[in-house]
């Protein structure tokens, strides 16, 4: 061998040590990027896959009422809920080899470097599903080297510390398809009106063409091109084994509808209602309120769309639209509390400021049935008389007087029963009957009613003159609706999360406030609004309603300088509306006075149209007899009027009415001298304080 060959083979040895050298180098290099790849993935730990989604609210009737979400429309749907033609297609046309990779397509990303370094700029993308998911959780869009690097790392994180399936359902549920649709359920409903899981096939290849060009691929918006996209995704599924051609051709010939909106599009309905569902939400519930409002939860509501559109309609029709005047309005189911329609106002845009919730405003007589239902509680009955005339009453200890007026300045002169009291809404009899109780009896009944702001201790009380929350006001009336049982205003039946688990749930009873025997004799007088038969120096307060009036209600106006009141109930809904201006400056207008009954009655009638009529069925521990209405004794031929009346067991007038009755000594109506016997334990009843001055 000749030393030119030696040579030739030192350097071939050389050679070979040099590549063998250079391939363990590569291979101890790519070996420590990977483990130092896995340490990274493993020490930093599964990246957040947290985002943003659509909470909606839903009406009694679970039908979507309004929806918030961070400006991305999204509704996360599991795999299994995604039609799996929709699944197969995204994989054809976005990533091949998604589940036999580790989140990288090698071979695409050369020949994507190749275009790039060609072009010398970044026009080709070879991102795998799990680069696009990590790319839509954590990074922006921009076409950058260093976005790729950190793109590179996040998809690591995510291929090393969830599953497939998991990446895949992120990634469908995340990925942006135009029209503020972000994932493929948002998609689906807006393009198809339908959910995923209900795509067909031609649906669901023309769905996943929309990514890589939401805009230009768009099928509201240039159906051609989206058409053209759809047909290549489904040779791509051919091709990838997922389909067959005969599936194929029918999948391009079906004829697709594109609908274009949003199913849940619905935020001006009720907006009042939906401040106050957050309202309780936060407060009450106590849920916090980004992951209320961007959580993907679903909230059920106990609002009634039907409903509430009456209330809105009538409230355009009555109120004039010029006027300053100001409306609160809620309906009620008095069985649970539920509230099924609520205004706050005249104009949400104009102050979202909530004058049923947020506001406190004096009640005016609607406290009386609350004050009256206490009288029945310590002896009185609806036979009770009192005089009413002028009267002045002293309190603070001597140093202060009270002479309270009558509507028109009108006074019977005369003994008045109880159920004519309240249908004239006497206020001489009001105020005598809160000094013969005791102050403390009104104020204790008020927190049994589910008032929470307190009742003064003055003779005026008696009139309304304590502030109250609107809604609770109207809500009290329950009581008398729902056989003594009170409940609370309740806008939240349940609270889902996007995977369906329960996380709140209204379960709360109503609870005895009253005697259900008391609270029926008070429902009943509460009819006498508007019976004529219980006029006499003064007419009944819903005299001008009977026109509009086709069925049995119990209801109480209530008037201030500033406020009007109506609130009432059937058997099976309660209503109630208070109007007045923000300012608390008096209502003199005749128009604003009439709001509030015209509302109330017309949205009673419109409400329950077409329902069954309701009676208030009398329990057995009450009896009806048929009274004068004047005197409160038996009706008889000697007596003009009659009115059936219902009484406590044993507690009824036993003596006729005549033309003398009266005339001399106490009428046997009067309330009893001595405290009656307990009725059956109340929840929160005070001690009793009996007061011996009355007013004859």
């Amino acid at each position: 061998m000749g030393r030119l060959e030696r040579r030739k083979r030192r350097k071939a040895g050389k050679a070979l040590r040099y590549s063998l050298l250079s391939i363990v180098l590569a291979a101890g290099l790519w070996s420590l990027l990977v483990v130092g790849l896995y340490f990274y993935a493993k020490t930093t730990g599964p990246p957040s896959v947290a985002v943003s989604q659509s909470t909606i609210l839903y009406s009694a009737g679970d039908e979507p009422i309004g929806e918030h979400h961070s400006g991305e429309k999204r509704y996360w749907q599991p795999l299994d809920k995604i039609a799996p033609d929709a699944i197969d297609a995204t994989i054809a046309i976005e990533d091949r080899k998604f589940f036999s990779h580790n989140g990288f397509d090698f071979k695409r990303i050369a020949g994507a470097v190749v275009a790039d370094i060609q072009a010398m700029a970044k026009v080709q993308g070879a991102s795998t599903i799990s680069q696009q998911y990590a790319r839509n959780l954590y990074l922006s869009h921009d076409k950058t080297w260093s976005r790729k690097f950190n793109e590179a790392l996040y998809t690591v994180r995510l291929e090393w510390n969830y599953d497939k399936d998991t990446i895949l359902e992120g990634y469908l549920n995340t990925i942006y398809y135009g029209h503020g649709a972000y994932g493929i359920e948002a998609a689906s409903q807006f393009y198809f009106d339908k959910a995923a899981e209900d795509l067909t096939l031609a649906e669901a290849a023309m769905l996943a063409g929309i990514p890589k060009s939401p805009s230009g691929y768009s099928p509201v918006d240039y159906y051609d091109n989206a058409k053209d996209r759809q047909e290549l995704i489904l040779d791509e599924m051919i091709s990838n084994g997922a389909i067959s051609e005969a599936e194929a051709d029918e999948a391009k010939l079906e004829e697709i509808k594109v609908t274009g909106i949003h199913a849940d599009e619905t935020e001006d309905l009720a907006p009042y209602f939906q401040d106050a569902v957050w309202a309780e939400l936060e407060g009450e519930i106590g849920l916090e309120p980004h992951y209320l409002k961007y959580g993907g939860l679903k909230i059920y509501t106990t609002l009634d769309p039907e409903k509430q559109k009456i209330a809105e309609e009538i409230m355009s029709e009555v109120v004039p639209e010029k006027s300053k005047i100001e409306v609160g309005f809620a309906a009620l189911n008095p069985k649970n509390g539920y509230v099924e329609a609520l205004i706050g106002g005249k104009d949400y845009d104009s102050s979202p400021f909530n004058r049923m919730t947020q506001a406190v405003r004096q009640p005016g007589s609607t406290l009386k049935p609350i004050l009256y239902t206490a009288a029945l509680e310590h002896g009185f009955t609806p036979a009770t008389t009192m005089r009413s005339e002028p009267t002045t009453f002293t309190y603070d200890n001597g140093n202060s007087e009270y002479s309270p007026l009558n509507f028109n300045h009108k006074f019977a002169n005369d003994d008045i029963t109880l159920a004519q009291a309240l249908a004239i809404s006497d206020n001489i009899y009001a105020v005598k009957t809160h000094e013969f109780l005791g102050h403390n009896v009104l104020s204790q009944a008020g927190k049994r009613f589910g008032l929470e702001t307190k009742i003064d201790n003055r003779p005026a009380a008696a009139l309304g003159t304590s502030e109250v929350v609107p809604l609770q006001m109207v809500n009290a009336y329950n009581v008398f609706a729902n056989g003594g049982k009170r409940t609370k205003p309740v806008f939240v039946r349940r609270v889902e999360t996007a995977d369906g688990k329960v996380i709140y749930e209204h379960k709360e009873k109503p609870v005895k406030a009253v005697d259900s025997d008391i609270a029926f004799v008070m429902s009943h007088m509460l009819t006498g609004t508007f019976d004529p038969a219980l006029n006499d120096y003064s007419t009944v307060t819903g005299i001008t309603l009977l026109n509009e009036k086709s069925r049995e209600y119990g209801a109480k106006s209530g008037t201030t300088n500033s406020d009007q009141w109506m609130i009432g109930f059937s058997p099976s809904l309660t209503a109630g509306i208070w109007t007045g201006y923000d300012e608390g400056t008096e209502i003199t207008l005749s128009e604003d006075k009439a709001i509030s009954k015209l509302v109330w009655i017309r949205f009673m009638e419109r409400a329950l149209e077409g329902s069954k009529e309701e009676y208030f069925v009398p329990p057995d521990g009450v009896v009806a007899v048929t009274i004068d209405p004047h005197s409160g004794l038996l009706s008889s031929e000697e007596c003009e009027g009659q009115r059936t009346a219902y009484f406590l067991s044993k507690t009824e007038p036993v003596e006729a009415c005549s033309n003398q009755t009266g005339e001399e000594g106490e009428a046997p109506g009067e309330p009893v001298m001595t405290p009656p016997e307990e009725p059956e334990e109340i929840e929160e009843a005070d001690a009793d304080t009996w007061f011996l001055d009355r007013w004859f």
